[in-house]
């Protein structure tokens, strides 16, 4: 039974997220990386795990979610606190909301984002913040998972509308490709997508 605080939840993109950040945990150690959305609102690390998993693979790792959501920001807190990370930094930010706390965001490597592809009526906003924050850190990428909810939307125009690119990522080459995810069984038969997003400009790989 869901309530209106999303962020509450770990849902089946944090865990196929998580995997992938393991799965490449020996390039993590010194990256400066953001996590923010899970689900169909403000940018929100919810309960964190991906983040969790970045933080303790040894990248620099700041938590995000709504401002206007003080209890999931406590829960990034709190994850933090659970897992011996109690100096990650948790910032109230907003998806498509140009704030001081964005603006003065340190130089990042990596964006992460599990399930913010939800609602398309959240795509512009959700695009428009990654565009801002690839644009300061032009060689920086935005890892998403997603679940497919929908033939019907595509984020392929605003892609190009904000001169953004992407990469999909098969879940195969990671080992995500199963109901079971660790000691996780959230992945189930859920069809969840990964995919990698830079600037269209960028030689990032």
């Amino acid at each position: 039974v869901l309530d209106s605080q999303y962020g509450m939840y770990v849902w089946p993109c944090a865990v196929v997220l998580a995997q992938y950040l393991w799965a490449h945990r020996r390039s993590l150690p010194g990256k400066r990386g953001l996590e923010g959305p899970p689900a169909p609102r403000p940018i929100g690390a919810g309960v964190s795990l991906p983040g969790v998993v970045a933080a303790r693979c040894g990248a620099q790792v700041i938590l995000s979610d709504s401002e206007e959501l003080p209890r999931c920001l406590q829960s990034c807190r709190s994850s933090c606190l659970m897992n011996r990370l109690p100096h990650v930094p948790v910032l109230g930010l907003t998806w498509g909301r140009v704030s001081p706390e964005l603006l003065s965001l340190a130089p990042i490597d990596i964006i992460l984002g599990s399930d913010v592809f939800f609602d398309p009526k959240d795509f512009e906003d959700i695009l428009t913040t990654i565009y801002f924050l690839l644009e300061k850190n032009p060689h920086a990428q935005f890892w998403t998972t997603y679940q497919v909810r929908s033939a019907d939307w595509s984020i392929e125009a605003l892609l190009s509308k904000w001169k953004l690119k992407s990469i999909h990522v098969p879940l195969h080459s990671f080992g995500a490709d199963k109901e079971h995810l660790g000691s996780s069984s959230l992945p189930g038969r859920h069809t969840i997508e990964m995919m990698i997003i830079s600037l269209a400009q960028s030689d990032g790989t």
